[in-house]
């Protein structure tokens, strides 16, 4: 991070991996909330707090936007799905259908992984740009892999994703840019070059060896 000048998102899917530490969220962060986005997450509608705890950081960086506008977005992290969950549920409550994004009924009514994986389904669009910070932190691996399906498809239909994720289930996608922050400078890596990928590996591998060790 402290050597960090310019990045370049030119991938429709760019993942943040790196140890817990070393500033792949407070960047996520920083980007979304230079973007407009709400600290806590949303829309970029959304106008609430709860906890003031978002990083400064957003303040040192600048965004070159391209020529391409999205036409929505969202702002998505597990650690405060809750408190957005209950704003969406605040600003919908006087439309005809309050429900039509979230497959039906209250997102409080469902549990944590079928809430946030319903708001994707039914929320994310086309064209939009979406920040997410480990969205995998209340998926199971089948709805990961739902998830995975999702991005896949909404960016080939022109939605950008930036995700900071330790899943190796999503960090599989397809044709994805994944930045490693994990040295003194942001790079580049390979899929099978990932810790998340390599660690679950070696554990499959080698499960009743680790363990004795």
């Amino acid at each position: 991070m402290l050597q960090l000048n310019t990045l370049i998102f030119d991938n429709p899917i760019t993942f943040f991996v790196g140890e817990n530490g070393t500033g792949k969220s407070t960047l996520l962060e920083a980007i979304a909330i230079k973007y407009g986005f709400n600290p806590e997450g949303g829309t970029l509608n959304f106008n609430f707090h709860t906890n003031n705890t978002h990083s400064s950081l957003h303040h040192a960086i600048i965004l070159d936007r391209g020529y391409r506008r999205p036409d929505e977005g969202f702002f998505l992290r597990a650690e405060s799905f809750y408190n957005v969950a209950t704003q969406l549920e605040r600003y919908e409550k006087n439309v005809f259908n309050p429900y039509r994004y979230y497959g039906g009924k209250s997102l409080h009514q469902q549990s944590h992984g079928e809430s946030f994986l319903t708001l994707i389904q039914n929320r994310f669009n086309q064209n939009s740009l979406y920040i997410l910070d480990e969205p995998e932190a209340s998926l199971s691996p089948q709805r990961q892999l739902t998830l995975l399906i999702t991005i896949y498809e909404l960016a080939k239909q022109g939605s950008q994703f930036i995700i900071a994720s330790h899943s190796p289930i999503l960090l599989g996608i397809p044709g994805a840019k994944i930045l490693n922050f994990d040295s003194k400078e942001i790079i580049p890596i390979d899929y099978q070059d990932t810790e998340s990928y390599q660690i679950t590996e070696l554990f499959i591998n080698n499960r009743a060896g680790l363990l004795n060790k």
